[in-house]
């Protein structure tokens, strides 16, 4: 079936791609397979060589990759070319750092010359989403080209110019063509993917259901995954915080791309001493954001990825005021061409709602008020997601029991969660589990091989 890009902005159609033949598909992973053996035969220096160039690209073709960008999911521009900016830099953490992570370690135990050595497996299949259309894609390829491994990118059909153009990116590096290779397939052809002795491990950023389907296909191949899902990152504000940056890094936190992040805080809970300050100064920072054409740099929002998208959002905001919740501000479509969804806020929500169990893809902040670190932590802790936490506080006790007792793969203190090429990224519970980023991503999809000479 045809894969549409959609401008939703404006709902005009961008582009329509073809998907791949059965034949086509199968000559891309021969293809990933073969040059694999010649790929992990290369240097670190070859390839760190090849990834800075990548990196050059990037950066001197910043603009074009950004407006592809926007007008396929509606991300701001300056947004856009700050991730632009974020892929560049992670190939050259990896083309600077791999070597290094990578070197033997030694070992002492009772055989003799123990030692352990990192080696890639083989072709990896990546599943992508389209909110973060080129981060999400080089946050995988960059370790995994550098360890010696091989890339297989099936992207989110909306982002198909986005795809083909990071696969470019790849081959003007140097990069053999099966090195990295973007395939224009439809869900329905991943377990035929899956299944294939040569693919050899899958990675996944998307939903649940989705994380579900590879992890249950990947088990009975006994191929290892890693699954970034879905996430409702509680925002934690104490009295003792500057409820001043609080409010302004919240705001920030709950609208970043256009609220479409499994990372943006989704749930601020504050304590009742400072709840009705705090929601007051959020609110009046939410009803004077501006929404409007992501192009338009004087605005802060722009749509959301399509129309269905705001409809679910206009749902399970109306189950929640239906259910007793409260709007206390905004939170509704725009009445205007596109995918325009006015930001708003819901507080008094009902625990059985829609906005108490499960995720808002859009710029809707959920407010809960607390008596205590422990309700909140409680309040935090009782969601099905465990993906990134914020915490707000100065009390050096209330900080270490957060970082302690938050269930999720991350806890900021006083800022705002966020990826880095440095650090580990990944989640708890059902956000998935593995790591990308940091050392601890790229040797996911290696063979950590246990070696002893005598």
């Amino acid at each position: 079936m045809p894969l549409t890009s959609t401008n939703p902005a404006t709902g005009e159609t961008i582009k329509t791609y073809e998907e791949i033949t059965d034949s086509e598909l199968e000559n891309a992973l021969a293809r990933s397979h073969d040059t694999f053996l010649r790929h992990r035969k290369h240097g670190f220096d070859k390839r760190a060589e090849r990834m800075q160039a990548a990196a050059d690209i990037l950066e001197a073709e910043t603009e074009d990759f950004a407006q592809l960008m926007t007008a396929e999911m509606g991300k701001p521009i300056a947004q856009a070319r700050a991730e632009i900016g974020k892929c560049a830099a992670a190939c050259r953490f990896y083309a600077e750092n791999t070597e290094g992570m990578l070197r033997d370690e030694k070992r002492e135990s009772d055989k003799q010359g123990s030692f352990i050595r990192y080696l890639p497996i083989g072709p990896v299949l990546a599943v992508m989403p389209w909110n973060f259309p080129f981060w999400q894609v080089f946050r995988f390829a960059a370790p995994n080209l550098m360890g010696g491994n091989t890339g297989i990118l099936k992207h989110a059909s909306n982002v198909s110019g986005c795809a083909l153009a990071i696969a470019d990116i790849f081959k003007r590096a140097g990069f053999e063509d099966g090195a990295f290779q973007t395939i224009l397939v439809s869900s329905g052809r991943i377990e035929r993917i899956l299944r294939d002795d040569r693919v050899r491990a899958a990675t996944l950023t998307g939903s649940e259901k989705a994380g579900a389907a590879v992890a249950k296909i990947a088990g009975e191949e006994i191929k290892k995954t890693v699954l970034e899902l879905g996430g409702s990152d509680a925002f934690i504000v104490m009295p003792s915080a500057d409820i001043d940056k609080a409010v302004e890094v919240g705001v920030t936190a709950r609208i970043q791309n256009n609220g479409q992040s499994c990372i943006a805080a989704k749930r601020f809970i504050v304590h009742a001493d400072i709840y009705d300050q705090y929601r007051d100064k959020y609110v009046e920072r939410m009803s004077a954001l501006k929404v409007g054409d992501p192009t338009d740099e004087t605005n802060d929002i722009g749509p959301l990825v399509n129309t269905d998208a705001a409809e679910t959002l206009a749902r399970q905001v109306e189950e929640t005021v239906s259910a007793g919740g409260k709007r206390a501000t905004g939170a509704k479509p725009l009445d205007r061409t596109g995918a325009f969804f006015e930001p708003g806020v819901l507080e008094n929500i009902p625990k059985d709602s829609p906005a108490y169990t499960d995720e808002l893809f859009g710029p809707v902040a959920l407010m809960f008020k607390v008596g205590s670190l422990d309700e909140a932590i409680t309040l935090a802790n009782d969601h099905r997601y465990g993906l990134g936490s914020s915490f707000w506080s100065s009390d050096k006790a209330e900080i270490e029991q957060a970082i302690n007792t938050l269930d999720a793969g991350s806890t900021f203190v006083n800022q705002m969660v966020a990826s880095a090429q440095s650090l580990p990224f990944g989640g708890a519970k059902k956000s998935g589990y593995g790591r990308e980023l940091a050392s601890e991503g790229l040797k996911e999809f290696l063979n950590t091989k246990t070696v002893a000479i005598s």
